[in-house]
């Protein structure tokens, strides 16, 4: 399976929402591998984050975001659940998942609700060892502007956590101490 054809039946190669989606995909990926390969003891599966990395947004042109090049008609939270659906279309379940379950650092049914989120409400928490580390690293880069040309610092990243609630903070702690990273 090649990801860059599935994202081109989707995005027209070459334009910016193109271009943002491939060049974060290529991000997260390459992070995510990083991650993975420090933890060969977790029989993390390679070449399925490779592929789930690059599509895990893949679900961003049905969503109303300018910025990125994207005119759908649903908020971007909706992105994870939308990018779900797609590739529940083509028989791609595992990846999926790791589309759905990415957004923040996993919302929960509980959140959704309590928060009046345009979600499906079911929890939406990474659970296998390659959506963990593929949403640990999808942290560490913006798909926004000058955003987007490096990696966050680990600082950055927890600030932004924060507003979110003390619970993210605790698992992307936990994500840090478990593959590592220091």
């Amino acid at each position: 399976m090649n990801p860059l054809e599935i994202i081109a039946e989707f995005y027209k190669p070459g334009s910016e929402s193109f271009q943002i989606l491939v060049k974060h995909g290529q991000q997260v990926a390459n992070k995510a591998i990083d991650v993975a390969k420090r933890v060969p003891h977790l029989k993390p599966n390679l070449n399925f984050i490779n592929e789930a990395a690059m599509l895990h947004d893949v679900g961003i042109f049905e969503t109303n975001t300018p910025e990125l090049g994207c005119s759908g008609k649903h908020p971007y939270v909706c992105h994870g659940y939308l990018g779900r659906e797609i590739l529940e279309k083509k028989g791609l379940s595992q990846h999926a998942l790791v589309c759905e379950r990415h957004v923040g650092i996993g919302i929960t049914a509980e959140e959704i609700k309590l928060n009046n989120l345009p979600l499906p409400q079911r929890d939406m928490i990474p659970i296998s060892i390659e959506e963990q580390i593929i949403c640990f690293a999808d942290k560490f880069f913006s798909k926004n502007g000058e955003m987007a040309r490096c990696e966050k610092s680990v600082e950055d990243i927890l600030n932004m956590l924060r507003r979110y609630g003390p619970d993210k903070v605790i698992r992307f702690q936990k994500w840090m101490r478990l593959f590592g990273h220091h």
